[in-house]
C-alpha cells in the first residue's frame, strides 16, 4: 500500500498494448523427478533503519520485534529452473531483482519470482523521492539486500534434493483477514504447497493467502516482518523445513484483523478500534499457520509432476503523476517506456496440480476471485506484489466508483491495469500444458 499520493492526472490511458510473449522452458518430460531446496537469510538492519509505510515520510524504528528475512525455494526438473523468493519489504521492485540475477549462478532472471511480504514495519525498498532533491531508501541496505537475496537462492539451488509436492486450498477459519473497506469483500482461502524429501522430511511449506502484515504499520516505531514472522516460525516449529509467506490479491483493503470487536471507534462506517500490539502479530501469525496446516493436513503426497514456468512481459500505462514520479526520480533508475509506461514481468507457473500467476501489485480481491475461477489449474494460486509492486489494481468499474476507493484509486497506474493484468495472465494461461500427474 503506498500513502499520501496526489491524484491522478486526466492525461488519457493508453489501450491494449502490444505484448511480448515468451515461454522460458517449454514443457519436458514430467517423469522427470522434481527436486527442491531452500534457503533463508535475515536481513534485519543493524543500526535500524527508518520504516516505510509508502509514500511520503518514514517513521524512525526504536526497536526490533522479530527478524526480517529473505527466503528462497528453488524448483529443479531437467533444464527447467525457478526459484521463489519471499522478502520482507512493502514492495521489491523488478529492477532490484534484475540486481540479485545477476549474482544468480543457474536460474535464468525470467525463472526467478520475487514476492514481498508487504509488512508496513520494513525499509524503504524503493528510494521514494522526498521532494526535496532527495529519497527515503539506503542505497548500501539494498545493495546488502540483494547480495543475501542471491545467496540465499544459490545456497537452495545447490541443495536441491528428490521431493514429493503436497497442495491443498482451504478456507481459513477465525479472526485473520477482513476487508477495511467492506468486511466480508475477501478471499478467504488459502493455498498451501509442500516440499519433503525421500525420508519423508519437509523442505518447505509455502503459504499463498490475501493480507496486507500491518497489524503494527509504521506507526508504533519497529522494524519487524508483522505477523509474517510468527506465521513462519510456527509453522517450522511443527514440521520443521523452511516456510515461505507469498501474498495474495489483498488490494482495497484486505487487511490483518486486528480489531477490538468490543470497541465501535464508528458504528456507522462499521469501524473499531485497532489492536497495533506484538501479541496480535503472534495471535493472527500463528492461526494463520495452525489454519494452514490443518488445509495441507489430508493431501496426500505426489510424485513425477510436472514444473513449467512461462512469463510475459506487459506494458502498463503510468496516468498517475504520483506514480510516473516515482519511476522518473528514484535513484533506482526503474526501466521505462517513452510512452508514459512501464514493462512488468507476469510469470505462469505449474508445480503438479498448482496453477500459480503472478501480479506486479496490490490486485482487488474481485480481480482476484476471477482469475482463480477462470484459470485452469486443479489449484490455482496468486502471488501478490510479485516481480514488481506498482501501486493497486483495479478494473474500469471499480475505479473510482465510490468514496473508499477514491485513495486505491489515486494510488494506481491507471483504470485500465486491471483488465490488462487480467488479459495477459489469462492468455498466459493458456499457454501452460494440462500435464497428468503420479501420485
Amino acid at each position: 500500500m503506498i500513502r499520501h499520493a496526489i491524484r491522478s492526472s486526466s492525461h488519457p490511458l493508453l489501450i491494449a498494448l502490444a505484448i511480448c510473449v515468451i515461454g522460458t522452458s517449454v514443457p519436458r518430460a514430467y517423469s522427470q523427478q522434481l527436486k527442491v531446496g531452500a534457503a533463508s537469510r535475515i536481513i534485519t538492519p543493524d543500526p535500524l533503519l527508518p520504516v516505510s509505510g509508502g509514500m511520503g515520510p518514514t517513521r524512525p524504528a526504536t526497536k526490533k520485534l522479530g527478524e526480517l528475512t529473505v527466503r528462497a525455494v528453488v524448483l529443479e526438473q531437467g533444464a527447467t529452473k525457478a526459484a521463489i523468493v519471499s522478502v520482507d519489504a512493502l514492495g521489491f521492485p523488478s529492477v532490484l531483482v534484475q540486481r540479485v540475477s545477476k549474482m544468480v549462478k543457474e536460474i535464468p532472471l525470467q525463472n526467478i519470482v520475487v514476492g514481498a511480504t508487504h509488512t508496513h514495519s520494513g525499509p524503504d525498498f524503493y528510494a521514494f523521492p522526498d521532494g526535496k532533491g532527495g529519497h527515503t531508501g539506503d542505497l548500501k541496505y539494498i545493495d546488502r539486500v540483494c547480495e543475501l537475496m542471491a545467496e540465499a537462492i544459490n545456497e537452495a539451488a545447490a541443495k536441491v534434493q528428490a521431493s514429493t509436492v503436497r497442495v491443498a486450498t482451504g478456507k481459513v477459519e477465525g479472526q485473520v483477514a477482513y476487508n477495511y473497506y467492506a468486511i466480508e469483500l475477501y478471499d478467504p482461502r488459502a493455498g498451501i504447497l509442500q516440499f519433503t524429501n525421500t525420508e519423508g522430511k519437509t523442505i518447505a511449506t509455502l503459504v499463498n493467502y490475501a493480507i496486507h502484515p500491518e497489524v503494527l504499520g509504521n506507526e508504533v516505531g519497529a522494524m519487524s516482518p508483522d505477523l509474517i514472522g510468527p506465521l513462519c516460525d510456527r509453522i517450522e516449529s511443527k514440521v520443521g523445513g523452511m516456510t515461505i509467506f507469498m501474498n495474495g490479491a489483498q488490494g482495497g483493503m484486505i487487511t490483518a484483523d486486528n480489531r477490538d470487536l468490543s470497541k465501535i471507534a464508528d458504528p456507522l462506517a462499521g469501524r473499531w478500534t485497532d489492536k497495533r500490539e506484538w501479541s496480535e502479530c503472534l495471535r493472527i501469525g500463528e492461526k494463520l499457520a495452525d489454519e494452514a496446516l490443518r488445509i495441507i493436513s489430508t493431501a496426500e503426497p505426489m510424485a513425477e509432476v510436472p514444473l513449467q514456468c512461462e512469463h510475459r512481459m506487459v506494458e502498463f500505462p503510468v496516468d498517475s503523476d504520483a506514480l510516473w514520479g516515482v519511476v522518473q526520480y528514484s535513484p533506482l533508475n526503474y526501466p521505462r517506456n517513452e510512452n508514459r509506461t512501464i514493462s512488468s514481468r507476469i510469470n505462469l507457473i505449474q508445480i503438479g496440480p498448482a496453477r500459480i500467476a503472478t501480479i506486479p501489485g496490490e490486485a482487488l480481491p474481485n480481480i482476484g476471485f476471477y482469475l482463480k475461477r477462470k484459470m485452469s489449474g486443479e489449484h490455482n494460486l496468486l502471488f501478490g506484489l510479485t516481480n514488481d509492486a506498482f501501486g493497486y489494481i483495479l478494473t474500469e468499474v471499480d475505479f473510482s466508483s465510490f468514496s473508499r476507493y477514491d485513495y486505491v484509486s489515486r494510488v494506481s497506474l491507471g483504470e485500465k491495469t486491471g483488465t490488462i493484468l487480467i488479459k495477459n495472465i489469462l492468455e498466459l494461461d493458456q499457454q501452460v500444458r494440462q500435464l497428468p500427474i503420479k501420485k
